[in-house]
């Protein structure tokens, strides 16, 4: 971790943060006691196509810890209806306990403190940088991609070559290395995948998906910003 948004269940209690990210994961056939909650909102789940970048690691052998955090117990892997928690496979990433499985301060509010800024990410940058002509050196940044999945996999066995070290190939490793701490949407808006191109489940509303307006790369701008503001004008498409 290099930056962080501190939470403490005792001291900085807020129903957002790491609250929501650990009670909207849990539901289903969880026990919300034993991943440190009073309880369970039965809400966020993994898209089937998050699921399935932990099916295409490229690694001959050995296993991505990464997806051990997914769990399937009741769960199926379509999602035909979005408010049924137990269609789509979950993800318990932030559980509020400790690293030895120790209750935290409460149960209520979250003890997990939320990543902005890790190494991970900072390993990652370096190698897409790389590709994308930015200079650096292409062997650290083969060097840096291995290093993150040596830790995934406990050893070398999930080790890329520099053939396989490919800009397509980094869009899927951010998506397995950083899933859930909010950098999907701008990794795909950087890629040209999240509007005109690029097709996911439930995307434009639809169960199949479907491309939307390149206008939606942007956010619009909120009104009361543009009364605020008249010199804000918004933004092309709102």
């Amino acid at each position: 971790m290099i930056f962080v948004v501190p939470q403490d269940a005792l001291h900085e209690q807020s129903y957002g943060g790491t609250t929501f990210l650990t009670h909207a994961a849990a539901g289903g056939t969880m026990d919300p006691a034993k991943l440190g909650l009073d309880g369970a909102w039965w809400g966020i789940r993994m898209k089937p196509e998050a699921v399935a970048l932990f099916s295409s690691t490229t690694a001959t052998t050995g296993t991505d810890a990464r997806a051990s955090l997914m769990y399937t117990n009741g769960q199926t892997l379509t999602m035909g209806n979005l408010t049924d928690f137990q269609q789509g496979i979950a993800n318990l990433k932030y559980v509020n306990v400790t690293s030895t499985g120790a209750p935290p301060s409460g149960n209520q509010f979250s003890d997990v403190d939320y990543p902005m800024f890790r190494l991970g990410d900072a390993y990652l940058m370096y190698a897409e940088l790389v590709l994308r002509g930015a200079g650096g050196d292409r062997a650290t940044a083969l060097g840096y991609v291995n290093a993150l999945r040596q830790r995934a996999f406990g050893g070398t066995a999930g080790n890329i070559t520099d053939a396989q070290l490919t800009l397509p190939f980094l869009l899927d490793e951010r998506g397995r290395e950083l899933l859930w701490e909010g950098h999907r949407r701008t990794d795909l808006v950087r890629y040209g995948t999240f509007t005109t191109a690029g097709v996911w489940a439930w995307k434009g509303g639809v169960q199949t998906g479907k491309t939307t307006e390149a206008f939606r790369n942007l956010y619009p701008l909120p009104s009361s910003e543009l009364l605020a503001n008249p010199n804000l004008k918004q933004n092309p498409g709102y």
